[in-house]
């Protein structure tokens, strides 16, 4: 796939396909043709653009575009439906996704996402991609770390999520080397070699097509770059399994429902999580895709994985 391939996948984007270092981080929103998602415009600069829906673990059983459907948590639904269906998710839990986190993971994603960071070999003066990044909180972290001659490019399918990523940074006064851009990570509108590295924390498992998703990161990596995915996964220790289970499928809900008035997402994202590809799926996906040198490090037990490979 060359470099000009994803200017049809209706990215939304800042303007200058330099993207410049130290531009005013503001987001310039083009609204995507509805032809190309069979949907309105209106519907479509909301929440679609093919986005977050989850595989079954076994990578074979993975969506592709000639799929009639796939999955959206356990049900199997057209694989068109399913763009709205995820959309309405994320639409539904951006603006109370850090409680979505905290809840999820009784707090603990904060310590897994500085740790993630502060593992991650960013160097001052790296040029960044953060997918599924529309919070803003791990581009953040990294901002820190690229210092005033580095760039993060925040990238998320949904524009209400980069919203409020978009205003959290904002507030903080966090505006020089960050842009945002509206995306589709099966189809990144960016050069080939463009990155020194390429994040995804929390995002892979939404994706509908992950093996197309990763062989796009590996496209748009420099010679050298890494990729490094965040994601929860497969828990390890058998005894600590129905646990696991009884809180993702029996408090959480109750928990969404609660604070959040909305059980559905959060019984989504539970189950989405199960059809996630565990640790040894992904890392032969990975392989797959092109990378080097993959590997992958459990954390909390496996609840959550850092994978992690190269281009060479």
């Amino acid at each position: 796939m060359d470099g000009g391939s994803a200017e049809n996948a209706g990215a939304i984007f800042l303007p200058g396909d330099g993207f410049e270092p130290n531009r005013a981080a503001t987001m310039h929103i083009r609204r995507p043709q509805a032809a190309s998602y069979g949907i309105a415009p209106s519907q479509a600069l909301s929440a679609q653009i093919r986005h977050n829906v989850p595989m079954n673990q076994d990578p074979k059983n993975q969506a592709t575009q000639d799929s009639d459907t796939t999955h959206f948590g356990f049900r199997d639904v057209p694989v068109a439906e399913k763009q709205k269906l995820v959309g309405q998710v994320f639409s539904s839990v951006a603006g109370k996704y850090d409680l979505m986190n905290d809840l999820m993971s009784l707090g603990v994603h904060r310590i897994w996402k500085r740790y993630f960071v502060g593992t991650s070999g960013v160097k001052r003066g790296d040029r960044i991609l953060d997918l599924a990044g529309g919070t803003g909180d791990i581009a953040m972290l990294l901002h820190e770390r690229v210092g005033d001659t580095g760039e993060v490019i925040i990238g998320d399918i949904n524009a209400s999520m980069l919203s409020v990523g978009r205003d959290r940074l904002n507030d903080k006064g966090l505006v020089r080397g960050l842009q945002y851009v509206q995306l589709n990570a099966e189809s990144l509108p960016f050069p080939d070699n463009s990155f020194d590295i390429v994040t995804i924390a929390f995002g892979l498992r939404n994706v509908t097509d992950k093996a197309k998703a990763l062989r796009d990161m590996h496209r748009v990596l420099k010679v050298g770059g890494r990729v490094l995915v965040l994601e929860f996964s497969q828990v390890k220790p058998e005894w600590f399994r129905p646990i696991y289970d009884f809180h993702s499928f029996k408090v959480l809900p109750k928990l969404g429902k609660l604070f959040a008035n909305d059980s559905d997402s959060y019984q989504y994202l539970a189950e989405s999580i199960r059809k996630h590809p565990n640790q040894e799926n992904l890392q032969a996906m990975m392989v797959e895709a092109g990378f080097a040198r993959c590997s992958h490090r459990n954390l909390s037990g496996g609840i959550v994985a850092i994978h992690s490979g190269y281009r060479i």
